[in-house]
């Protein structure tokens, strides 16, 4: 399967496989002429409630040990490693081999495993399809795993979603050879749940995404949401569960420490128009980056793979090089590395965060061209950087600053505007709640704007070498 030209307009994610119609039932002929209320009551939907409870104690427990072994791997590379060979600190040419056998092995995964390993992050959470067979599971699964622990600049959230929705298909089938298609989609959907429950900070906000993404609602919505904000609800625990008894926590987005809440002011909300028109060029600059690269990606996959790895490894050096602070703040999704920024924001000049805000760009417009993961907590770490740079601004402060960031560059890389808003309020906690109305407008603004610019990348159609 080739990577999709253009993003289709409501396609769902990888894991949660085309919705029918409001009011279908599994294995009807007529959906729409089902009543929900009937496919609630009915045995066949209350077993599928109960299986999707069941299924998300083993998919959950996958997705914690697979984030567990990112950043096993992640630690042990690029701080143990150079402690034990070095004797000290990772110097700033470290990720330059790491970079290169991270181009190397996700090349070689996408070109020769079933499958194209996931869809391309270049175009965000709009580039639909039904869930990997379990052939194609195997590449998902391996081409994230180099993506995420050798340095690339994307998020461990779509390839869960991926892994979830697939692993959770696959049993149905198992189960069922001959389970109609709404039964499936119910079940890949709530595996896509289970997956990422804890890593948005809230079972909630990952269920949102997902539905946000899938573009359903009415009783289509409460058909495939109870069962999967069921799953969510039990791999939560899984992970609270697993987190305690191993000590390793719950992978769960957290900033720690917190802003000090302000009330709306109106230079404040003038900013946000200006920052929503700030996310919206930027994000429009990563993805133009990302998309005009594809085409030479298809034309040696494995070869421009790697260079591109390697451009990302010295983006990131140049960063340690330039300011003395760790390359990792550049490499890797951001989701780490948000919380030390907020809490010492204070201890970042603005010319440093000029850096890092160009070098952690330059690296995700590079990695959304080949790599493999998801587009969420990048934007976040660039638009949260973008917000300490500003929070200096005459009627700025530093919590409205960061939520409008993150909301404006959230709105213009995932092109899903409730789910933006969420992330940057509720990652502030209680805090988030006063800060609203601006992160809404420089959401709305950056939103819009991002529509109003042309269509990034190439004009000519893609070569579709996978």
């Amino acid at each position: 399967m080739a990577d999709s030209p253009t993003p289709p307009a409501a396609s769902p994610p990888a894991g949660a496989a085309a919705v029918p119609p409001a009011g279908a039932a599994p294995g009807a002929a007529d959906p729409g002429a089902m009543d929900p209320r009937k496919v609630i009551r009915s045995p066949a939907y209350l077993s599928a409630l109960i299986l999707a409870a069941i299924l998300g104690i083993p998919i959950s427990a996958v997705a914690y040990g697979f984030l567990t072994l990112v950043t096993k791997l992640q630690q042990y590379l690029f701080t143990t490693l150079p402690q034990d060979v070095l004797g000290g600190p990772a110097p700033a040419w470290w990720p330059l081999p790491w970079l290169v056998l991270c181009g190397l092995l996700t090349g070689l995964t996408i070109r020769y495993l079933p499958g194209n390993c996931g869809h391309s992050p270049a175009f965000g959470f709009q580039a639909g399809g039904g869930a990997p067979s379990g052939k194609e599971l195997i590449g998902v699964f391996l081409a994230a795993l180099s993506t995420l622990s050798l340095g690339a600049v994307l998020g461990p959230e779509a390839p869960l979603i991926a892994i979830g929705g697939g692993l959770a298909a696959l049993t149905v089938h198992l189960v069922r050879k001959d389970a109609p298609p709404m039964a499936a989609t119910i079940m890949a959907s709530a595996g896509s749940f289970a997956a990422v429950s804890t890593l948005l900070g809230s079972p909630v906000l990952g269920a949102f995404l997902i539905m946000e993404v899938a573009g359903i609602g009415g009783a289509t919505l409460s058909l495939v949401a109870l069962p999967g904000l069921l799953a969510s609800g039990i791999g939560a625990l899984i992970f609270l569960g697993l987190g305690n008894l191993t000590g390793l926590g719950t992978f769960s987005l957290s900033l720690g420490t917190v802003p000090p809440d302000v009330d709306p002011t109106v230079g404040s909300l003038g900013w946000a128009i200006v920052m929503g028109i700030v996310g919206a060029g930027l994000g429009w600059v990563i993805r133009w980056g990302g998309l005009s690269l594809r085409p030479l990606v298809h034309l040696n996959r494995v070869l421009v793979t790697v260079g591109l790895g390697l451009l990302v490894g010295l983006s990131a050096m140049l960063y340690q090089l330039l300011t003395g602070h760790s390359f990792t703040q550049v490499l890797f999704s951001g989701q780490d590395a948000l919380p030390e920024l907020v809490s010492h924001a204070t201890e970042y000049s603005v010319g440093t965060l000029i850096v890092l805000v160009l070098c952690k760009s330059f690296a995700y417009s590079l990695s959304l061209s080949a790599f493999r993961g998801g587009p969420v907590f990048p934007s976040m770490f660039i638009g949260a950087a973008i917000g300490i740079a500003a929070s200096g601004l005459p009627g700025m402060a530093l919590a409205p600053a960061i939520a409008m960031g993150i909301g404006a560059m959230c709105a213009a890389m995932l092109r899903l505007p409730m789910t933006s808003t969420l992330l940057a309020t509720l990652l502030l906690g209680a805090d988030g709640i006063s800060v609203t109305p601006q992160v809404v407008i420089a959401v709305a603004v950056a939103f819009v704007v991002t529509f109003i610019l042309p269509v990034p990348g190439p004009k000519t159609p893609e070569l579709h070498t996978v």
